[in-house]
């Protein structure tokens, strides 16, 4: 995982809640259903051996179940990409884990260890296809020799591959917030969010209300980044006035990150443009592409900062020439009205 990625999934399994619902929502598991967050325990996650080396693990809880089973640990680890020698990598957590429990005391009235369930929470492209057993890493060994042989599984959830009706029909916080960071971001302004801004309305102050919003910026910041120009009228239309402050907070970020996507687009559209002039014999068909692109990032900057346009005002958007669009363009990134955007007294209000 990307580094911000990575930090605000930490940061939402930092909650029991966010576990519980992770386990009980996305894996075959019941052991967690209907258990209170009262028996969930972070576990440190810092191990380290008799060496002078240390290895910082992900999210570890340990829950208490009750009489028969009295607790279980569980091992969150994240991924981006695909390693082959993941269960081997994984029988090291848990015996570094299991040592560290050793070291502070922290075993049954029997002095043994609990259970491990360790799981690997996977957001790359590529579908995962590294084996879940040790076990096939492994040379067949003689037969006097495979009782003696190593012996690890693990449980793999694989974001961008969850059943999508399974997870539309799960209302959980964490489901929503899947459901999030796998669309596209331009529907994402249109639909997600709405239940994500209600969420915010209905909680109060809590940390985890923190996590939720650190990892909402995260997102954006990735979203923005890496994908095409989003419209900018597919965007949640609120009354400013009426916003609470992280709605309004939002909508800022969600502005900004426009903002500078379209100039980088822009950017990218001159430097284009600079390259063609220097070449003879320019297509029609691709000035009049830009041309269209223009009108559109002109049209949605302009729509987003004073609402719909007047008639008059997207005629002339419509018959504008290049070196008019880009003007008008720059005056609409900072411009206070109409009126200055365009410039003269023929623009329309």
């Amino acid at each position: 995982m990307t580094a911000n990625h990575d930090l605000g999934y930490r940061a939402l399994f930092a909650h029991p809640e966010m576990v519980r619902e992770l386990i009980t929502g996305f894996t075959a598991f019941k052991l967690l259903d209907g258990v209170a967050l009262s028996a969930f325990e972070r576990v440190n996650a810092d191990y380290v051996s008799e060496r002078p080396s240390a290895r910082q693990g992900d999210v570890v809880w340990r829950v208490r179940l009750g009489e028969q089973f009295p607790d279980v640990v569980i091992l969150l680890e994240f991924q981006s990409g695909v390693d082959r020698c993941m269960a081997l990598r994984m029988q090291t957590y848990v015996g570094l884990l299991c040592q560290d429990l050793v070291k502070r005391h922290q075993l049954s009235p029997g002095l043994l260890l609990p259970p491990v369930l360790p799981l690997v929470f996977y957001n790359g492209e590529p579908p995962w296809s590294a084996t879940p057993d040790l076990a096939d890493l492994l040379m067949t060994p003689p037969a006097e020799l495979a009782a003696l042989q190593p012996s690890q599984r693990y449980a793999l959830i694989d974001q961008r591959r969850l059943d999508r009706a399974a997870l539309d029909a799960n209302d959980d916080l964490l489901a929503l917030l899947f459901r999030i960071e796998l669309s596209l971001f331009p529907d994402v302004l249109t639909t997600h969010v709405t239940a994500l801004k209600t969420w915010f309305r209905n909680t109060p102050q809590t940390s985890l209300r923190t996590s939720v919003w650190a990892w909402w910026k995260a997102l954006l910041a990735r979203k923005t980044d890496n994908t095409q120009l989003f419209d900018l009228d597919s965007a949640e239309e609120d009354d400013m006035k009426q916003l609470k402050p992280w709605d309004r907070e939002m909508e800022e970020l969600v502005n900004q990150r426009a903002l500078a996507l379209i100039e980088k687009t822009m950017e990218k559209i001159r430097e284009e443009s600079k390259k063609e002039g220097q070449k003879e014999g320019k297509e029609e068909g691709q000035i009049e592409g830009q041309l269209i692109t223009l009108r559109n990032m002109l049209g949605a900057l302009l729509r987003k900062r004073f609402g719909d346009l007047p008639t008059p005002a997207a005629q002339r958007i419509a018959e504008a020439t290049k070196d008019e669009l880009e003007q008008w363009f720059e005056r609409g990134l900072n411009g206070p009205n109409l009126a200055l955007v365009f410039g003269d007294a023929k623009t329309p209000g």
